[in-house]
């Protein structure tokens, strides 16, 4: 008989979405009639219809497979030029910050890198997380063997927790011990949070006095408005010789359901070996993608590049336009309800303290129990998120605007 990993028996009882899901359909089976009027704010997926561009690009790529002339089989592993190219000017060069095409690696999404990543690093590394976090960090540690057993607040031994919390804005300031890898998520999932160059160059300065490594998840990037906030962290000075940064076209171009993302990482950015010898991870990434993957389909690839085409590009303004005008709705429907808010300004969720004297998952079970609505309890996030839950924008303006008008009839 196989072992299995035993690192996976240390993990939660479950994937906090999955969790959310399992409760609403005991609800929604106990309860047809509330069942039908049910709105689901939770799990941060897109509504709206693909960019026209991106359909087009895709239905052209399909039919060039149909063509001898024109058909393509295995891809580059690391994913077509002509994606990297487009991504490279358009989302880098062409904002002053210099990335190379072939720093530029494809994947179906950010949420599978930031676990893939783990690969090319070592388990003696001392990991450090926001608090509240996307659960997605946490879990990918714990299964790779990279923390100790789990605590009883939901915490995992071996994890240095960064309290993200009212008072400092959410944006966690470096530690004062050290750790070999930090995470950092801004505009932030679950809060909504941004930071401000100044925290960002704090954090570049903490990673290359420890000689550590900073991943960095930018999959949100496209929904800042705030014209002082960056966009990448290679927008700070020396984040090239310290930084990996993860993006994705989910949110921005509504590929969730397509899968396209791709990771950043400079060949400048080293690790170091039990021996003291420091090497380049650029060269460990390729082969593990050389080693693990085909990358992501051609038309998936071609409906990607479609989105920095001029229509592309204003068809996706239209998308976040659209999101964030939801989180306006639902961030002014809190405070009419009386309770306090954060987020959705720079970001498609709102963060919303608790009634008082509700845990998070109590207030998950009134809004589904009173007004029909599913929100995402922040404990799942974290002992952090403790007394919070987090309301997703992604939705049709016409189920945006019932959930306000049901958020300002809660008492």
């Amino acid at each position: 008989m196989a072992y299995l990993n035993e690192n996976y028996l240390k993990l939660q009882s479950g994937y906090l979405f999955p969790e959310v899901g399992r409760r609403v359909r005991e609800f929604c089976e106990a309860n047809p009639k509330a069942a039908k009027r049910l709105i689901r704010c939770g799990i941060g997926d897109v509504t709206e219809p693909l960019p026209r561009a991106a359909v087009e690009a895709m239905k052209g790529a399909v039919d060039e497979l149909g063509h001898h002339e024109t058909f393509h089989g295995y891809g580059p592993e690391h994913g077509y030029e002509f994606l990297r190219s487009a991504i490279a000017q358009n989302d880098y060069r062409d904002r002053n910050v210099e990335v190379a095409d072939d720093e530029i690696f494809i994947s179906d999404g950010s949420k599978c890198d930031c676990g893939y990543v783990l690969d090319i690093l070592g388990d003696q590394n001392k990991v450090a997380l926001p608090d509240p976090v996307y659960p997605v960090y946490v879990d990918t540690n714990v299964m790779a063997g990279h923390t100790g057993p789990s605590r009883k607040d939901g915490s995992y031994e071996g994890i240095l927790y960064l309290a993200c919390t009212a008072e400092n804005n959410f944006v966690p300031d470096p530690p004062r011990e050290h750790v070999d890898l930090v995470y950092l998520c801004f505009p932030n999932n679950p809060t909504g949070a941004v930071a401000s160059r100044v925290q960002l160059s704090r954090w570049v300065d903490y990673v290359r006095e420890h000689d550590a490594l900073l991943l960095f998840d930018a999959a949100y990037e496209a929904y800042i408005s705030e014209a002082d906030i960056p966009h990448s962290i290679f927008e700070v000075p020396d984040a090239r010789e310290c930084a990996i940064e993860l993006r994705s076209f989910s949110k921005n171009g509504g590929f969730t359901g397509v899968r396209c993302g791709f990771t950043v990482l400079p060949k400048s950015v080293l690790a170091r070996t039990e021996n003291g010898r420091r090497l380049p991870l650029h060269l460990l990434w390729q082969r593990r993608w050389s080693t693990k993957s085909n990358s992501v389909s051609y038309p998936v690839q071609r409906g990607a590049e479609a989105l920095y085409s001029q229509e592309g590009r204003k068809q996706v303004r239209a998308l976040i336009a659209h999101y964030m005008g939801n989180a306006k709705l639902l961030r002014d429907a809190v405070a009419d309800a009386g309770l306090e808010a954060f987020g959705g300004v720079n970001a498609p969720y709102i963060w919303v303290k608790t009634s008082e004297g509700l845990t998070s998952w109590q207030m998950f079970d009134r809004m589904l129990r009173e007004l029909n609505v599913v929100i995402t309890p922040g404990a799942g996030f974290g002992a952090q998120g403790e007394g919070y839950f987090r309301i997703s924008a992604f939705n049709s303006r016409a189920n945006a605007e019932e959930v306000a008008r049901r958020l300002r009839d809660l008492q």
